[in-house]
């Protein structure tokens, strides 16, 4: 079979909605993927090294707070079902993989790409002619037509010639109600022309609008740019309350009469530190790959030394305001509310609050939490706390020196919080109304 009849032949199997879709990595990114493309029509297997996730779904059950079970239930009763498993075998029959694994700093924040590689591997043991490859995990520009396609030609199949090749960065914002992954422009950068064809065909059948970009690393590096984006705008406001908070001016205020402004300006605002996988992660994969050009990204890094110090900043205005009430830090009974990275999520990744507890009980303070959506701490990689959220009563309020409000979920009864509690430290703003002898801005 010639280059062009592979590629024809994928492309009508996608038009009409017989290509099997394998996505890997059924997390935040993956499972909505699996989702809309077995919604709109197409069969669709997804893999995951987690039994229990592949039992969860199989099941019609979902782990995901944002996405109700119905969800699950319901692509599992299509005339084409959606079925999870554990076995890799399986991705020889199918037509298009999507890779959705993390891609987390190590403890030197360096890029942690191993379970991209992992993956490829396996892909590799099992790759077909004809197959479509997909990335969609951050990740530095090269990782695609280097890392990747080094490993998948090892096979002795060629990118595209014998398989396609092609990067689509992820994005989504989970519990956005205002984007759903369908509206959401989606970039892909192919290995080759016909590369990009064929992923261009693949998304455009499950998304409102492609862009289509030269390459895989432009569209890698397109990923990095609009997060990075938004973590050099954060530092900045960062910055900016560290020293409003020296001259006594409520940085809140400021953003607020600042945004007034219909153009020239977008608000961006400060908090406890970065969380998210994107917007902690990214901007490092750039500066780490800079250095193969010799190239030092001053900007990026600056950037990020201010957004990792935020928790440090919030732990001294806790030490400052425990003073003044005249508890020391250490022995403190301290309530941290809110331990998701974002309000009305259950995601943890890369949390401040990770690094709050961290930082108190390195203080000596005695740390507990609470989270209506996170009820037992996990383990993750980097913490390893045998922790439960308590309830927010008024008993268990009264228990604790001081409440961090980490986390502004919109659940939380900010009135009755400030009321019974003894000290209120605000790193969301989220109890203004309630501004008092009680309340410290941090």
């Amino acid at each position: 079979m010639s280059v062009q009849q592979m590629n024809d032949r994928l492309l009508e199997k996608i038009q009409r909605k017989e290509a099997v879709i394998g996505v890997i990595g059924l997390g935040y990114v993956g499972l909505p993927l699996a989702i809309e493309f077995s919604n709109t029509g197409f069969p669709v297997i997804g893999f995951d090294i987690d039994e229990g996730k592949v039992n969860a779904l199989n099941a019609g059950e979902s782990y995901i707070k944002h996405i109700p079970a119905e969800k699950v239930k319901g692509i599992s009763q299509h005339e084409k079902p959606f079925t999870a498993t554990a076995d890799f075998s399986r991705l020889r029959g199918v037509d298009c993989i999507i890779i959705c694994v993390p891609t987390p700093l190590n403890k030197y924040r360096e890029p942690d790409i191993s379970f991209v590689l992992d993956t490829t591997r396996t892909i590799a043991g099992h790759l077909q002619p004809g197959q479509l490859v997909v990335l969609e995990s951050s990740t530095y520009p090269g990782t695609t037509d280097e890392d990747m396609r080094t490993i998948l030609e090892t096979t002795g199949l060629k990118a595209g010639e014998d398989f396609y090749l092609a990067y689509s960065p992820e994005r989504e914002d989970p519990n956005n109600p205002d984007f759903a992954l369908s509206s959401i422009p989606k970039i892909v950068g192919g290995y080759t022309p016909g590369c990009l064809e064929a992923a261009r065909t693949l998304y455009g059948s499950v998304v409102a609008r492609v862009v289509p970009v030269s390459s895989t690393r432009a569209a890698e590096a397109a990923k990095l740019l609009e997060n990075i984006y938004r973590a050099v705008n954060i530092a900045l406001v960062n910055e900016m309350k560290l020293l409003f908070d020296r001259m006594d001016i409520d940085v809140w205020e400021v953003i607020d009469a600042a945004k007034t402004k219909p153009f020239g300006f977008q608000a961006f605002y400060p908090g406890p530190g970065l969380g998210g996988h994107c917007i902690p992660v990214d901007p490092f994969y750039l500066t780490w790959k800079a250095r193969e050009y010799d190239f030092s990204t001053r900007f990026i890094e600056l950037a990020g030394e201010i957004n990792t110090a935020m928790p440090h900043y919030v732990v001294e205005r806790t030490v400052q305001a425990l003073n003044e009430h005249g508890a020391p830090v250490k022995g403190a009974r301290i309530l941290l509310l809110g331990l998701a990275y974002k309000r009305d999520v259950d995601d943890m990744r890369e949390s401040p609050s990770l690094k709050l507890i961290e930082l108190f009980r390195e203080r000596g303070a005695r740390v507990d939490y609470n989270d209506p959506y996170i009820p037992v701490m996990p383990h993750l990689r980097r913490y390893h706390y045998e922790m439960a959220s308590v309830p927010l009563t008024v008993e268990t309020l009264a228990q604790y020196d001081c409440a961090v409000i980490a986390t502004d979920h919109s659940c939380y009864d900010y009135g009755f919080i400030v009321e019974h509690s003894r000290l209120i430290i605000d790193t969301r703003n989220a109890a203004a109304e309630h501004v008092g002898e009680k309340v410290v801005k941090a």
